[in-house]
């Protein structure tokens, strides 16, 4: 695999399970040091850099619960701290705000926990966290985060979670413009229907399965590593071109 990742540090969030996992992985394949963030999965974490260390790649872990300006500086400075002891800057190359998630209800079954919640881990935590790494970001880095095909659909009983996500492809935009005049690109990956730990209740019943496949172009789910793909085609050197975009990695759900 090429190593057109050497010598760039990259912190993904929520990376002890899933999709982060996966980017996790993938980047640190290329050969980026990756700083694999949790909340409270610690073990999960120690196994993505395990698995990362035994393919001869470079990764640590760092703990915060995102959603809060306190909580996203104690992760900054854990990181960079870290980076700067390995590599003798603390600079940042690519962050990938992958935390996120959220349950069904329409609006009339959201609780006021429940809407903060969604808010708080797609929301606010990467705007917290970009904002705190933002003079940590070396010039012509990459800020990738994640949306989710949910954010152009008109399912009532994703409500919240279409609201959120609507939001992060906004501030997608918006932070392209303020980071483009120092070279960095600002975008978004956007899955549809993913296998893994999330939705393995949808994926191990026939029935359910049956529904999300039938409705997706390629009659199949996607795979974490094809989304951990995407990522790293936008984190790497072909991406350089491409920003204030959300890219669609949904095998075409919902067309």
């Amino acid at each position: 695999m090429e190593k057109d990742l050497q010598g760039k540090t990259a912190l993904v969030t929520g990376a002890s399970s899933g999709l982060g996992t996966g980017i996790a992985e993938r980047l640190a394949a290329a050969g980026a040091l990756v700083a694999v963030c949790y909340a409270s999965d610690k073990a999960g974490a120690e196994a993505t850099v395990a698995r990362i260390e035994a393919a001869g790649g470079q990764a640590f872990i760092a703990q915060a619960k995102l959603g809060g300006e306190a909580e996203a500086r104690k992760l900054a400075d854990a990181a960079c701290a870290e980076f700067e002891r390995r590599t003798g800057s603390e600079k940042l190359d690519i962050l990938v705000n992958n935390i996120g998630g959220g349950d069904y209800g329409s609006i009339l079954d959201v609780t006021e926990e429940a809407f903060d919640k969604v808010v708080s881990n797609n929301m606010r935590a990467a705007f917290f966290l970009t904002k705190v790494l933002h003079p940590k970001l070396r010039d012509f880095g990459r800020v990738i985060n994640l949306s989710s095909v949910g954010a152009r659909l008109t399912d009532p009983n994703i409500i919240v979670y279409t609201m959120v996500k609507a939001a992060v492809d906004a501030f997608t935009r918006v932070l392209s413009a303020e980071l483009g005049p120092r070279g960095i690109t600002v975008n978004a990956v956007a899955p549809g229907f993913t296998a893994g730990p999330t939705n393995d209740y949808i994926v191990n019943d026939p029935v359910a399965a049956k529904g999300v496949t039938d409705v997706t172009a390629l009659r199949r789910f996607g795979q974490p590593q094809e989304i951990a793909d995407v990522v790293y085609a936008l984190a790497s050197p072909l991406g350089r071109w491409v920003t204030a975009q959300s890219v669609e990695a949904s095998g075409g759900f919902k067309l």
